[in-house]
């Protein structure tokens, strides 16, 4: 569209010049520049204030004349007609709304990028809006892209994933996490690769399809690969043998009483709360949440921990409960 639109002035620019070159050569450069320029616009646009050049009663400058209004006006005319076509469309506002969220993505940090917003796409993006994370779509059929209109203010950049400038224009250099989920594993490895190269310290969750690509992946620079087949069939085996646990943690999904979420808290360096007991810290009673769990850097996870469990720098606990009272707890601790 951006092409249409300064090919359109180019154009116009263009028989603008041309006309008040040429009775600027007919006249001998014996009138000023400027009338020949004010000479062609009224001529073109039939506004009528009159000859500004004695054109009538000289022939050749009649006929230039004549000319100059048959094409130069079918080329305004062309020109008004696209750019009608453009705003019509809704190209225009387009290219405005898409400024908007480069400048809105400029501004993000330790947002998540997906990519890919296919059949796993599409719910993964949906629960991280869910939590209130901040995120941003890297796809390239428009299609795919109209089907998150569920999400109010969606941040996407419309374009091929492989492509660097894409992953750039998404802010993947001050991004948290990226979530790979393009249908093929060549795809998904070659963004796992160059998100690792444009991005060290990013964790980077791929999508696979063949089992025999974890180990490339994992070189390639994936935190974690996970494989909708197999999620897919441990899920069906679980609603065979536990459906009432499956029921109770899809029921947490959709329920009512609140955005409702299993998630985690890291207790950092400079919480207050380090040096204090489970039951002292308000993740209960303050902030409604239950412990399910706590692992300190390189030790076992502690499930349901005690009351008297000693809270310490780097411990993350796996707690359930409200979303938005998880993020209040995690500012806190």
């Amino acid at each position: 569209m951006k092409r249409r639109l300064l090919t359109i002035g180019a154009i116009v620019a263009g028989i603008v010049f041309t006309g008040s070159l040429g009775y600027y050569l007919l006249f001998s450069g014996e009138v000023d520049f400027m009338d020949c320029v004010f000479m062609t616009v009224i001529s073109l646009t039939s506004v009528g204030y009159g000859e500004v050049l004695p054109v009538t009663g000289n022939p050749r400058v009649e006929i230039f004349t004549i000319l100059l209004i048959t094409f130069g006006m079918g080329i305004i005319l062309y020109g008004i007609s696209t750019l009608t076509a453009i705003l019509v469309e809704g190209e225009l506002s387009g290219l405005l709304r898409r400024r908007k969220m480069d400048k809105q993505i400029k501004k993000l940090r330790g947002h998540y990028i997906v990519v890919g917003g296919g059949e796993t796409g599409l719910p993964a993006l949906a629960e991280l809006v869910e939590n209130n994370e901040r995120v941003v779509l890297v796809e390239m059929d428009p299609e795919k892209i109209a089907k998150f209109s569920f999400v109010k203010d969606l941040i996407y950049v419309e374009g091929d994933a492989t492509e660097d400038n894409n992953l750039l224009a998404a802010g993947i250099e001050h991004a948290a996490g990226i979530l790979i989920c393009l249908p093929e594993d060549k795809d998904n490895l070659y963004v796992t690769m160059t998100a690792r190269m444009l991005n060290p310290s990013i964790r980077i969750i791929s999508r696979m399809v063949s089992p025999k690509l974890e180990p490339k992946l994992l070189k390639a620079g994936a935190d974690r690969v996970v494989s909708p087949n197999t999620i897919g069939a441990l899920r069906m085996a679980s609603e065979m043998i536990r459906p009432t646990v499956v029921t109770f943690l899809d029921s947490m999904l959709r329920s009512k009483q609140g955005h409702l979420r299993i998630n985690q808290i890291e207790v950092t360096q400079n919480s207050g709360l380090v040096g204090q007991e489970l039951r002292t810290s308000g993740l209960r009673n303050r902030y409604g949440l239950l412990v399910l769990g706590a692992r300190e850097p390189g030790q076992e996870t502690t499930f349901n921990p005690p009351p008297e469990h000693m809270l310490k720098a780097g411990m993350i606990l796996v707690v359930m409960g409200d979303i938005d009272k998880i993020n209040r707890a995690r500012r806190a601790f």
